[in-house]
């Protein structure tokens, strides 16, 4: 296959290349720190207030950092998502995860879990009203002449027709 017959040149291939190679030393690099922070922050926790699991807070919250990264990862590696469902997906992940630190800290500090579950709920709440958003209005269908267009683009297009039709019937006037 020739240069011109492909979507890519040869330049832009390896500037794609770069960027994911960078973007996975870049995850492994915060993956390593995450680990070694974390560790050392459990041995101190170990060592100067065993009674009381403090480690736990900084543990989880720079959890819900480290996930979202790897999912960014993903999403550039794998580059098939729009950024609509990337949006959700990235919603979806951040509220699991701050509902995991929240009732870590409920659970740590009190021993028992209860106002953790009201921003559970709440939020839980958010995020299937977003994940309805994207069902109906920008997650993609086939039309009848074989195109992939969300329902927003669908909508566009009909209302350029309309458009035409008006500008049809000005010209014959």
């Amino acid at each position: 296959m020739s240069e011109t017959d492909s979507r890519f040149t040869e330049e832009s291939l390896r500037k794609i290349a770069q960027q994911k190679v960078d973007f996975r030393a870049s995850l492994k690099m915060h993956s390593l720190i995450y680990l070694l922070a974390n560790s050392l922050l459990g041995f101190i926790n170990y060592v100067l207030s065993p009674d009381f699991l403090w480690f736990l807070f900084p543990l989880f919250a720079w959890l819900i950092g480290l996930v979202i990264h790897f999912t960014l990862y993903l999403f550039y590696a794998r580059g098939v998502y729009p950024m609509s469902k990337r949006a959700v997906i990235l919603i979806f992940i951040a509220y699991f995860f701050v509902v995991l630190l929240l009732f870590v800290i409920n659970y740590v500090t009190l021993g028992e879990i209860n106002w953790a579950l009201y921003p559970a709920v709440f939020g839980g709440i958010g995020v299937l009203i977003c994940i309805i958003t994207y069902l109906v209005f920008f997650r993609s269908k086939i039309t009848q002449s074989g195109d992939i267009k969300t329902k927003k683009q669908r909508a566009i297009e009909k209302e350029m027709e309309r458009m035409r039709q008006r500008m049809d019937k000005k010209k014959v006037e």
